[in-house]
């Protein structure tokens, strides 16, 4: 290395694993919170969730049909007579006897001395309807089973069922689930609030036309989308000037979140102030991370809030945010599967990797006749945002492996887990 190049020599920096091993370990999940379940997609129960009413409530139909004794179809086809009809919401009130019929809805209850259920289309309803006969007597066309159309009280769920356990993550289903259960609320762990502050003097936000040396805050918005992603709930503080009064009142301006999340001020550069001013107000490590792009970062805590400090370039923030961010959101939220899934593919096309840093390489990962492909994209700038729009995955290239040529075999990260079956 040349004079004055030691922050670039990769045997001074850490690992992406270290750092990661790092960050997390100053993460554990938020507290619990009751949390409107049309709120709570996505989040981890605290508890498990026991069950205390049968699901259905009550023995009902599975099909529009008629309510039978199955014996009395055993020698089919047979007629039998209709003497009431019971809608789904309503209560029968009579007693189904031998010989007897009662027309019947899906999800009304089954009227006693009924055991099936035998449906419409399995009788000479519709050719009586046509004709103007009145529906006093129905023809039954094969013979019917016990149970058959028929839903047992608690069928789906039975009372005093352990329903979820703790560190369930709750889907679509779930949430029905507990809405079956008459649960308005789930106890959920709450979702991380996590502050999201970028800086430098060239940065301006969305609205006033740039001046030259200016450039846009696409960052904050970047990583507010990410933040929601994972699961996070993002709060904006706009753009820091490079001066310590700015960071400081930005940092402050913001009721204690469980993350800060800045972008810019962690290089080198004879500017960046962040470095700075956390060493001084927080307790900060900065890091050299062995990989790119995202070299540089931050971490630490800030009037005891961790601090994760992302480069300023738009697609190193995005990588280190996915590498690190990502997890430790994960991990407040209360989830055990921290990572991005991982596949194997098959590269369409030869990748460098100098410097002996892990390289995260945007790729475009398609199903091919003979398993799955990845196709880098998107350039190789740090700063090239705008190729990540396409990708749905990242090659992953070791840190020591200098040339991966065309058709050999990849370790990618996938950003969009629909390949994943």
């Amino acid at each position: 290395m040349g004079i004055g190049r030691d922050w670039d020599n990769p045997e001074q920096m850490i690992s992406v694993d270290d750092a990661l091993e790092r960050i997390l370990a100053r993460f554990s999940p938020l507290p619990a919170v009751e949390t409107p379940i049309v709120e709570a997609l996505a989040m981890v129960v605290t508890r498990d969730i026991i069950s205390t009413v049968d699901v259905p409530p009550f023995r009902n139909s599975a099909m529009d049909g008629y309510a039978v004794q199955s014996a009395d179809t055993a020698e089919a086809p047979v007629m039998l007579r209709v003497v009431a009809t019971v809608a789904a919401g309503s209560m029968p009130d009579c007693r189904l006897r031998a010989g007897e019929a009662i027309r019947i809805m899906t999800g009304a209850p089954i009227p006693e001395g009924a055991d099936a259920v035998v449906r419409f289309e399995e009788t000479d309803e519709r050719a009586r309807s046509m004709s103007g006969a009145q529906l006093t007597r129905i023809s039954v066309s094969r013979a019917i089973t016990k149970g058959e159309n028929v839903r047992e009280a608690g069928e789906d769920i039975h009372a005093n069922q352990a329903v979820l356990s703790t560190g369930a993550r709750l889907g679509p289903a779930e949430i029905g689930v507990l809405a079956s259960l008459n649960m308005a609320t789930a106890p959920v762990h709450r979702r991380p609030r996590v502050a999201i502050l970028s800086t430098g003097d060239e940065v301006v936000d969305v609205g006033p036309e740039l001046l030259p040396g200016q450039i846009r805050n696409s960052n904050s918005y970047t990583m507010s989308a990410l933040v929601r992603q994972a699961g996070g709930d993002p709060i904006l503080l706009g753009v820091a000037r490079d001066s310590s009064s700015s960071l400081t009142a930005k940092l402050r301006s913001v009721e204690r979140p469980d993350l800060f999340i800045t972008t810019g001020g962690v290089s080198v550069g004879d500017y960046d102030v962040v470095k700075d001013l956390l060493r001084a107000e927080g307790s900060v490590d900065m890091w050299q991370v062995r990989m790119k792009p995202g070299k540089p970062l931050a971490f630490g805590k800030i009037g005891g809030v961790p601090l994760l400090g992302l480069p300023g370039n738009p697609l190193a923030a995005l990588v280190s945010f996915i590498q690190f961010g990502r997890p430790a959101i994960r991990k407040m939220l209360g989830l055990t599967e921290l990572l991005l899934p991982v596949i194997d593919a098959v590269l369409t096309e030869q990748v460098t990797n100098a410097g002996g840093r892990r390289h995260f390489v945007r790729a475009i990962v398609e199903r091919a006749s003979h398993g799955l492909e990845a196709q880098p994209t998107g350039g190789r700038g740090s700063g090239l945002l705008a190729g990540a729009m396409h990708a749905n995955g990242f090659i992953v290239i070791p840190e020591g492996r200098v040339v991966v040529d065309a058709g050999d075999t990849v370790c990618v990260q996938l950003l969009d887990d629909v390949l994943v079956t």
